[in-house]
């Protein structure tokens, strides 16, 4: 009988202590965030019931539609400088462009979406002031009664002008609009591409604004001749192309004239004889000029690379004749 009692009032204080930690803990859970009290407790609806087997980072299923504005991408090779325009291209769509669509006296993105941005291989010259190798947004500030301002901003990660700091910019560069044929959607395109610069145009409506783009090509150059002669001093065939091109770009005679000796005494070829005579020519120095020009074609028999240019060799050679004598 007395086991039956210790038994029963075991019973009894195992239930009292079982019921004060579940109060303790429900008292603990509300204390911390009844929130989170009533969001537990509350039932999800149905509808809106997440699916057991779908991912927790699902990312959402998109249609694919084309974009108003479609991504856009045109480069350029100048000189040695690989200028890049990443854009968007809106259309005019009957809309007022210049003065509505795009306000007079606002910064405009200078194309739809994202930061229109330019990339440059390396340095180059706009209006005389280098900019650095590297990316940036270009930005348009149009003007009612003046030139346009066309600005380079070092901040590419913004959407359009949102964000939009002038302390970021890099260049503020005068453009003037000019006229030109109806244009119904946005484009970058370059013209007159030559080795020293080029053209990047933006049309669009019926305005075109034109940056000139000048590079340090010769200086570029020069540089990567002498690191190849450095490595092959006695290389005749490089010696003679250095020599060329100087003569090609009438830059550093003195030092064409150096290049072209080395070369002549590694390897005296018509090639060589050929570069030197037109140096010479370049120099007002006819006499000497007609000398190496006469070797020269005499050699070209043993040098099938200057055959086709035989005919021109021999005007030159005349032309110089009637110089020098």
């Amino acid at each position: 009988m007395a086991a039956c009692s210790l038994l029963i009032a075991l019973h009894m204080l195992k239930d009292r202590l079982l019921a004060r930690v579940g109060l303790g803990i429900s008292l603990m859970l509300i204390g911390t965030s009844g929130a989170l009290a009533q969001t537990v407790s509350e039932p999800t609806p149905a509808s809106i019931t997440p699916s057991t087997n779908a991912p927790e980072n699902a990312q959402p299923v998109l249609l694919p539609l084309p974009q108003a504005s479609p991504h856009a991408l045109v480069s350029q090779n100048i000189g040695l400088t690989e200028v890049v325009v990443d854009y968007h291209a809106p259309n005019v769509r009957n809309r007022t462009v210049w003065g509505g669509l795009v306000p007079y006296e606002q910064v405009w993105r200078a194309g739809a979406n994202e930061n229109t941005i330019i990339r440059f291989s390396t340095p180059v010259v706009l209006r005389g002031q280098t900019v650095v190798a590297g990316q940036y947004s270009i930005y348009v500030l149009p003007h009612a009664d003046r030139e346009w301002e066309l600005i380079l901003n070092r901040v590419i990660n913004h959407w359009g002008t949102e964000g939009y700091d002038a302390n970021a910019d890099v260049i503020r560069i005068p453009v003037m609009p000019e006229t030109a044929p109806f244009h119904e959607t946005l484009l970058y395109w370059f013209s007159d591409v030559q080795p020293t610069g080029a053209h990047l145009n933006l049309t669009w409506e019926k305005r075109t604004i034109v940056l000139p783009i000048e590079t340090e090509v010769h200086k570029q150059v020069l540089s990567s001749i002498e690191q190849v002669l450095q490595q092959k001093p006695n290389d005749w065939q490089l010696l003679a192309q250095a020599a060329d091109y100087l003569v090609q770009n009438n830059l550093q005679p003195e030092r064409a004239l150096t290049y072209i000796n080395e070369s002549l005494k590694l390897q005296d070829v018509a090639t060589n004889n050929w570069i030197k005579a037109r140096l010479l020519a370049q120099q007002q120095d006819f006499g000497t000029a007609i000398v190496y020009a006469r070797k020269a074609i005499k050699l070209v028999d043993k040098d099938e690379t200057l055959k086709p240019q035989l005919p021109n060799m021999r005007i030159a050679l005349t032309e110089w004749q009637a110089k020098a004598y």
